[in-house]
């Protein structure tokens, strides 16, 4: 058995990423308006209060289930619901992301790195794809 500081340590370590991943998380929902946004896309803006608790009540129940390494058996129609409800998610979200992807333009002229905004695209790119195939394939 670990001694008791390595154990502190670690979870620490543990904490603290988890709040700067849920930190990033909620950045990326409120300083973007992806919520609202998608709202309007989808002229729904009077469910708005149920779509902000979809989301949080989400992000617990997903996170007692990774906790929990609960497993969940569905029949092939009930894969193809999972899967198309979360298609749909990603969709609205790139739906909204579309509309607010002039921030990278932005972002990269404010820190003086307007003439390498293609390098800074590829970059982006790349890792998401290195990191999908590592994850597909090793992990």
């Amino acid at each position: 058995m670990a001694p008791v500081g390595e154990m502190l340590l670690i979870a620490f370590v543990g904490l603290a990423g988890g709040i700067a991943v849920g930190s990033g998380m909620v950045a990326f929902l409120v300083v973007l308006d992806i919520i609202p946004r998608l709202a309007q896309i989808t002229r729904s803006f009077s469910k708005i209060h149920a779509y902000e608790g979809a989301v949080v009540i989400g992000s617990l129940v997903f996170t007692w289930v990774d906790f929990s390494d609960w497993r969940m058996r569905l029949f092939p129609a009930g894969t193809a619901l999972v899967g198309l409800f979360a298609g749909c998610f990603v969709g609205m979200l790139a739906a909204a992301l579309t509309e607010i992807i002039n921030v990278l333009p932005i972002l990269a002229k404010r820190v003086g790195m307007g003439s390498y905004m293609i390098l800074l695209l590829m970059a982006m790119i790349f890792g998401k794809v290195i990191g999908s195939l590592f994850e597909w394939l090793f992990y």
